[in-house]
């Protein structure tokens, strides 16, 4: 089945603001909470498709990525895990804080906890990781797997990302008893009311460290280094930005990872300029060569490609060659490579070559005669190319 569109979950307009989104997306996950509807699927099935939709259009990189590419550009772009929005019960529950405070759940749902979210299994959730990843035009055309060095926080190889100097080292919270949580029953006029706290103690974690590893301090946690391998998807583009969950920073004491960022920059090519998926050439000739005609070769992404210059060819000619150029991103378009001719003049001659102009100026043959209207017609065609892009 095919996903709704996102703005249509929440109910929102394309262009609501940050503030509109976010106060939708409260009264839906209230609606659909699971403590409200137990056992209902379908009403679980809405909350998580609310929380994903809000988990693109909060941000503001995935929401311009959803708004460009729509469901197309927010993951699935390798086998390595990139930018899935599948959303997990307990990673929405886990960034419930953001939005309803810490005590929202239990006094609004009497107490019925976050549905195995409102413990935190295992210390704190690590840092999202950002980098930047430089790509040829090559590369951006056929897809790439790329090496990279990550300076990163790792698990603790000493504790296995515990944070104790053994397992003898970790006993239950005496404060919550090992759920992270602490009830409190207040008597109010209408009645008792039932209120549910992170525990103040171990911080939600349910444990405690009564002696820590000299290893990592008790973070579980050590700064380092990770070499990954990255599977770029063809047809990512300048600023764009792909999600690869959990290889962010780890956690303190056995938490989840952050998720790494990985940020598309293009490397500038020596002769060519991209447009959207179309690629611009400038294609340099001399006199004779326009009037005379020739086979030129010129070079393109994957390498080069020969193209005849037919006899007469007027400056500002357009050649296109079709299927040369970047392919969409998750998709089945493919750009052109555009070919503009430019002819050029020599600004030193000898005597001889000038009296030999001076003749050739006598002749009808080389006065503007209709050709002069075409190429007129190709020059602005291809300024209204560049006025475009702004090139």
């Amino acid at each position: 089945m095919s996903k709704r569109d996102y703005y249509e979950v929440l109910g929102v307009a394309k262009g609501a603001s940050a503030d509109e989104i976010k106060k939708s997306y409260r009264k839906i996950a209230l609606q659909y909470h699971p403590d409200r509807n137990p056992g209902n699927k379908d009403a679980e099935e809405k909350f998580k498709e609310a929380a994903e939709a809000y988990d693109v259009l909060s941000n503001t990189d995935k929401r311009a990525q959803y708004d460009r590419f729509g469901h197309a550009g927010m993951g699935g772009a390798s086998s390595g895990g990139y930018g899935g929005h599948g959303m997990r019960m307990e990673d929405i529950f886990q960034n419930f804080g953001d939005i309803f405070g810490d005590d929202i759940f239990g006094s609004f749902f009497g107490g019925g906890g976050r549905q195995g979210g409102g413990r935190r299994h295992g210390g704190t959730r690590g840092a999202n990781l950002r980098v930047k990843l430089k790509m040829d035009y090559a590369e951006i055309a056929n897809g790439a797997t790329k090496k990279i060095k990550v300076k990163k926080y790792v698990s603790c190889n000493v504790c296995h990302g515990s944070g104790a100097k053994d397992k003898g080292s970790v006993q239950t919270c005496n404060t919550c008893g090992g759920s992270g949580q602490v009830r409190r029953v207040t008597q109010t006029f209408l009645g008792q009311m039932q209120t549910v706290t992170t525990c103040p103690t171990c911080n939600g974690e349910g444990t405690q460290i009564t002696a820590k590893c000299g290893n990592c301090k008790g973070e579980g946690r050590v700064y380092g280094e990770e070499t990954l391998s990255l599977d770029i998807p063809a047809g990512v583009y300048e600023g764009m930005q792909l999600s690869m969950g959990g290889r962010g920073n780890a956690g303190e004491r056995g938490g989840p990872p952050g998720d790494l960022l990985i940020v598309i920059e293009e490397e500038k090519h020596a002769h060519l300029k991209r447009q959207d998926l179309d690629v611009i050439y400038h294609l340099h000739i001399s006199f004779p060569d326009a009037v005379l005609g020739t086979q030129v070769e010129v070079p393109t992404i994957s390498g080069k490609a020969k193209i005849k210059v037919p006899a007469g060819t007027q400056s500002g000619k357009i050649f296109r060659l079709k299927d040369k150029g970047f392919p969409a991103f998750q998709g089945y378009e493919k750009g052109d490579q555009l070919v503009e001719v430019n002819v050029w003049s020599p600004q030193h001659l000898s005597n001889e070559e000038k009296e030999m102009l001076e003749k050739l100026k006598q002749s009808g043959n080389f006065q503007p005669g209709p050709e002069a209207k075409q190429m007129k017609e190709d020059r602005s065609f291809f300024d209204k190319i560049k006025d475009a892009f702004g090139g």
